[in-house]
């Protein structure tokens, strides 16, 4: 299925039984919630779907899994988070077999690359498959950072396509789009930064609180587009606290267990993390459950 690298991808978690096992049945009525919500992909293995902790066969699971569930509706998109070259096109290449139609790559783990390494990598990878790409650039939180010159190189790799912009410097965008024009794809991955993002002419959002909130966040994204911004704008100023549990280490634990509060998920996480507790759970619990309280009415934003 052809990827359009434009709307709301949500990056979806990992449900797990608290035996440690996939829960899939948890999983798939996720799945269903944010098909339902009008969501434009699903993107699998990111940071909220603790890509770290997960085995070879767990993720083959989920792709497939996915790709049944979806249907054809929209694209699943795998996350390529490893350690060598290698890896990565072993991982590329399982994730085309399972039926996924797309790839969203950070740059080598552990190791701090350079930016030719860097570009080597994702350059071979790229070329091992035929598959298009997202470039996931986070210097944040992975302590690489993709640079515009760094894009130059990898433009000449038809099927890298688009980038997850979380570099958190809003202006960013507008140096991409200077530099390359429409050549690559910009999909807002900071929830906080998303409106901003998306008025500043970003394609898309990687979203996290979408997970718990599937249906304000593809309505944000839909009155953007349909240009009522002071709607768009009243949604997202509600929604901003919940989505301040993103950018935060212990995001995954946040938002499933935001995910609980609209029946959308459990807390259960796999170690090393653990659920929240004591006055951090209180806290959390607070922004969570203010949210749910004055949770907004929406427009029919799917007929905009």
């Amino acid at each position: 299925m052809k990827v359009n690298w434009k709307g709301v991808y949500p990056a979806v978690t990992t449900k797990f039984n608290v035996d440690d096992s996939l829960d899939l049945a948890m999983f798939e009525l996720n799945i269903q919630a944010q098909l339902d919500a009008g969501v434009d992909g699903i993107i699998l293995g990111g940071t909220l779907g603790e890509a770290s902790s997960l085995q070879d066969d767990e993720k083959d699971i989920l792709v497939r899994t996915a790709v049944k569930l979806v249907d054809g509706k929209v694209p699943v998109v795998m996350n390529i988070a490893e350690q060598t070259t290698k890896a990565a096109i072993h991982s590329a290449a399982k994730a085309k077999e399972n039926g996924a139609s797309g790839l969203m790559m950070l740059p080598p783990m552990r190791y701090k690359a350079d930016d030719a390494e860097t570009v080597a990598y994702y350059k071979a990878v790229a070329n091992s498959t035929s598959l298009p790409i997202m470039v996931y650039n986070n210097p944040v939180d992975y302590k690489i950072e993709v640079t515009l010159d760094m894009f130059a190189e990898l433009a000449e790799c038809e099927n890298i396509q688009a980038v997850k912009e979380s570099t958190r410097d809003i202006s960013n965008l507008t140096r991409m789009y200077n530099r390359f024009g429409d050549r690559f794809k910009i999909l807002s991955g900071v929830d906080t930064l998303a409106l901003e993002s998306l008025f500043m002419g970003a394609n898309g959002w990687v979203a996290g609180l979408v997970c718990a909130f599937p249906k304000e966040t593809v309505a944000i994204y839909r009155l953007v587009q349909a240009g009522k911004h002071k709607e768009a704008l009243d949604i997202y100023r509600w929604f901003l606290p919940l989505l301040e549990l993103d950018i935060n280490a212990k995001l995954v634990q946040n938002i499933k267990l935001a995910e609980v509060a609209t029946g959308l998920g459990t807390e259960t996480v796999r170690a090393p993390r653990l659920p929240l507790s004591g006055n951090e759970r209180t806290e959390v619990l607070n922004i969570i459950n203010e949210g749910v309280k004055n949770r907004p009415s929406l427009p029919d934003y799917l007929n905009l």
